[in-house]
Protein backbone atom coordinates (compact mmCIF):
# COMPACT_ATOMS: atom_id res chain seq x y z
CA UNK A 1 0.00 0.00 0.00
CA UNK A 2 1.31 3.41 -0.89
CA UNK A 3 1.58 6.32 1.49
CA UNK A 4 -0.26 9.60 1.27
CA UNK A 5 1.51 12.96 1.28
CA UNK A 6 0.63 15.95 3.45
CA UNK A 7 2.48 19.23 3.10
CA UNK A 8 2.20 21.65 6.00
CA UNK A 9 4.02 24.92 5.34
CA UNK A 10 3.93 28.65 5.91
CA UNK A 11 1.57 30.78 3.82
CA UNK A 12 1.69 29.67 0.16
CA UNK A 13 5.04 27.86 0.28
CA UNK A 14 3.53 24.38 -0.03
CA UNK A 15 1.07 25.35 -2.74
CA UNK A 16 3.75 27.13 -4.78
CA UNK A 17 6.16 24.21 -4.55
CA UNK A 18 3.44 21.76 -5.53
CA UNK A 19 2.35 23.87 -8.51
CA UNK A 20 5.93 23.96 -9.78
CA UNK A 21 6.44 20.24 -9.13
CA UNK A 22 3.26 19.51 -11.11
CA UNK A 23 4.62 21.56 -14.02
CA UNK A 24 7.85 19.55 -13.91
CA UNK A 25 6.19 16.13 -13.58
CA UNK A 26 2.99 16.80 -15.49
CA UNK A 27 0.80 15.29 -12.76
CA UNK A 28 0.58 14.40 -9.09
CA UNK A 29 1.02 10.62 -8.79
CA UNK A 30 -0.08 10.24 -5.18
CA UNK A 31 -2.79 11.25 -2.73
CA UNK A 32 -1.80 14.71 -1.53
CA UNK A 33 -3.13 17.58 0.54
CA UNK A 34 -1.59 20.92 1.47
CA UNK A 35 -2.22 22.91 4.62
CA UNK A 36 -1.08 26.53 4.64
CA UNK A 37 -0.23 28.02 8.02
CA UNK A 38 -0.74 31.78 8.20
CA UNK A 39 0.64 34.18 10.81
CA UNK A 40 -2.70 34.50 12.58
CA UNK A 41 -3.71 30.84 12.38
CA UNK A 42 -4.58 29.14 15.64
CA UNK A 43 -2.36 26.02 16.07
CA UNK A 44 -5.14 23.99 17.72
CA UNK A 45 -7.41 24.61 14.71
CA UNK A 46 -4.57 23.59 12.40
CA UNK A 47 -4.11 20.34 14.31
CA UNK A 48 -7.74 19.35 13.81
CA UNK A 49 -7.55 20.20 10.11
CA UNK A 50 -4.32 18.22 9.76
CA UNK A 51 -5.73 15.20 11.62
CA UNK A 52 -8.66 15.12 9.22
CA UNK A 53 -6.28 15.34 6.26
CA UNK A 54 -4.17 12.46 7.63
CA UNK A 55 -7.26 10.26 7.96
CA UNK A 56 -8.33 11.09 4.37
CA UNK A 57 -4.86 10.44 2.96
CA UNK A 58 -4.16 7.14 4.71
CA UNK A 59 -5.09 4.15 2.58
CA UNK A 60 -3.23 1.77 4.87
CA UNK A 61 0.33 2.78 4.02
CA UNK A 62 0.56 5.77 6.33
CA UNK A 63 1.22 9.41 5.58
CA UNK A 64 4.45 11.28 4.91
CA UNK A 65 4.26 14.84 6.21
CA UNK A 66 6.66 17.40 4.77
CA UNK A 67 7.10 20.71 6.59
CA UNK A 68 9.11 23.73 5.57
CA UNK A 69 11.04 24.43 8.78
CA UNK A 70 11.84 22.40 11.87
CA UNK A 71 10.66 23.99 15.12
CA UNK A 72 8.12 26.23 13.41
CA UNK A 73 4.34 26.04 13.71
CA UNK A 74 3.93 23.71 10.67
CA UNK A 75 6.48 21.29 12.12
CA UNK A 76 5.01 21.52 15.62
CA UNK A 77 1.53 20.80 14.25
CA UNK A 78 2.83 17.84 12.23
CA UNK A 79 4.54 16.32 15.23
CA UNK A 80 1.27 16.28 17.19
CA UNK A 81 -0.53 14.09 14.64
CA UNK A 82 -0.89 10.35 14.18
CA UNK A 83 -3.74 9.00 16.27
CA UNK A 84 -3.33 5.43 15.05
CA UNK A 85 -2.23 6.32 11.52
CA UNK A 86 1.46 5.68 10.79
CA UNK A 87 3.08 9.03 10.01
CA UNK A 88 6.60 10.27 9.43
CA UNK A 89 7.49 13.97 9.52
CA UNK A 90 10.38 15.39 7.51
CA UNK A 91 11.23 19.07 7.97
CA UNK A 92 13.15 21.26 5.53
CA UNK A 93 10.92 20.95 2.47
CA UNK A 94 12.50 22.10 -0.78
CA UNK A 95 11.76 21.51 -4.46
CA UNK A 96 14.27 18.64 -4.95
CA UNK A 97 12.80 16.86 -1.92
CA UNK A 98 9.24 17.19 -3.19
CA UNK A 99 10.06 16.09 -6.74
CA UNK A 100 12.01 13.09 -5.43
CA UNK A 101 9.08 11.97 -3.26
CA UNK A 102 6.60 12.42 -6.11
CA UNK A 103 8.81 10.31 -8.38
CA UNK A 104 8.40 7.30 -6.07
CA UNK A 105 4.69 7.13 -5.20
CA UNK A 106 4.61 3.35 -4.68
CA UNK A 107 7.35 3.15 -2.06
CA UNK A 108 6.65 2.38 1.58
CA UNK A 109 6.49 5.17 4.13
CA UNK A 110 9.99 4.44 5.43
CA UNK A 111 11.41 4.33 1.90
CA UNK A 112 9.73 7.65 1.10
CA UNK A 113 11.34 9.22 4.17
CA UNK A 114 14.74 8.16 2.85
CA UNK A 115 13.95 9.53 -0.62
CA UNK A 116 12.73 12.82 0.88
CA UNK A 117 15.87 13.32 2.94
CA UNK A 118 18.32 12.34 0.21
CA UNK A 119 16.41 14.30 -2.42
CA UNK A 120 16.45 17.42 -0.28
CA UNK A 121 20.14 17.07 0.53
CA UNK A 122 21.21 16.11 -2.99
CA UNK A 123 19.55 19.25 -4.34
CA UNK A 124 21.73 21.60 -2.32
CA UNK A 125 24.90 22.85 -3.99
CA UNK A 126 27.41 25.66 -3.76
CA UNK A 127 27.55 26.98 -7.31
CA UNK A 128 31.15 27.86 -8.10
CA UNK A 129 31.13 30.45 -10.86
CA UNK A 130 34.56 29.31 -12.03
CA UNK A 131 33.07 25.93 -13.04
CA UNK A 132 30.51 27.37 -15.47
Amino acid sequence: MSAGLLIIAHDNVGQSLMETASEILGMCPMALEIISVCAGCEPDDMIESARSAVRRLDSGGGVLILTDMYGSTPSNVANRLGDGVPIKVVAGLNMPMLVRVLNYPSLSLDELVYKAITGGQDGIFVCDQDDS
